[in-house]
């Protein structure tokens, strides 16, 4: 084998091997957004469903059809720790008959001397419920800013999709929760 040929393998590989790393970094950054895409779509992990009021009109229309199935929701507020936020459901719990939109409220407030902008993640349980919880309106889906001492009523529109009482896996739940937490969001001003 020549030298030459020999330093053409060498550049080949090399090459190959910078290429496979730059794909790994890509793959790296892209697994948080394909799977919150994964979860969102499935309803993975507790991930709620996004709703249209046309989808709860339409769900609405059926559970009135199937009967008026009632179930608990809970609801649950967290912060963060480096969060001086106070956070926390209006009511920590409500009755809602499935297929009807019904809101909650969450009270947030800052209590710290500066603004302060959050996000929050959030979360359904039991797991199986995921699915088919659906928010059609909600904090979560925006930044949220607090000026100093400010403190707000947020709320969440949403809606059990009464395809839950089709399912086998649903059977027996007689509560679901769904769960906040707010977190610093990154300044990219600062």
């Amino acid at each position: 084998m020549s030298v030459s040929t020999l330093d053409m393998r060498k550049n080949r590989t090399a090459v190959f091997a910078v290429l496979m790393a730059l794909g790994m970094l890509a793959l790296g950054f892209a697994a948080v957004p394909l799977y919150r895409m994964f979860c969102q779509v499935t309803g993975f992990a507790g991930t709620t469903q996004v709703a249209s009021e046309s989808d709860a009109a339409e769900a609405a229309r059926f559970a009135d059809s199937a009967g008026a199935r009632t179930i608990s929701i809970r609801f649950d507020g967290n912060t963060a720790s480096d969060m001086p936020w106070t956070f926390h459901p209006e009511h920590p719990t409500d009755t809602v008959t499935i297929g009807q939109r019904d809101m909650a409220i969450y009270i947030a407030k800052n209590n710290s001397d500066q603004r302060i902008t959050g996000t929050a993640t959030f979360n359904v349980e039991p797991e199986q419920a995921g699915p088919y919880f659906n928010k059609i309106q909600c904090f979560c889906f925006t930044e949220q800013v607090l000026e100093p001492g400010q403190q707000v009523r947020m709320p969440v529109l949403y809606y059990v999709d009464p395809k839950a009482l089709d399912d086998p896996n649903m059977e027996g739940v007689e509560q679901i929760t769904l769960s906040y937490t707010f977190h610093r969001a990154l300044d990219l001003a600062e």
